[in-house]
């Protein structure tokens, strides 16, 4: 089954720079596009980036344009989140998602980033 673990969270200073980790298996990672999600106390879980299935094409939340950049090592079945010039309103617990391909939204367990002033 599908299987996605989260690391590299922490606790960091405005603008400071963290890198997520997100180790995936149980589906062929290479096939399909990767996002990252972010959830903050008191509100909705919204997108922060995507990537395609090749690594080709990204997109960004507005909020993170220049400042966050997805990647890919298909080879190695994992997707990052490098996060520069951290905000405290980056403050979250960020989500790897995939569906895989199908209509099931699958996630891991989250890693807990805090940015402080």
């Amino acid at each position: 089954q599908v299987h996605l673990v989260e690391s590299g969270g922490g606790l960091v200073q405005s603008g400071e720079s963290l890198t997520l980790s997100c180790a995936a298996s149980g589906f062929r990672f290479n096939l399909y596009p990767m996002m990252w999600y972010r959830q903050a106390p008191g509100k909705e879980r919204e997108q922060v980036a995507r990537i395609s299935a090749p690594g080709g094409v990204k997109e960004y939340h507005d909020s993170v344009k220049g400042r966050f950049a997805i990647f890919r090592d298909n080879a190695q079945n994992t997707v990052y989140l490098q996060m520069n010039s951290l905000k405290t309103d980056d403050t979250a617990v960020y989500y790897c998602n995939t569906r895989a391909g199908g209509d099931d939204d699958y996630w891991g367990q989250g890693t807990q980033v805090s940015v402080s002033s």
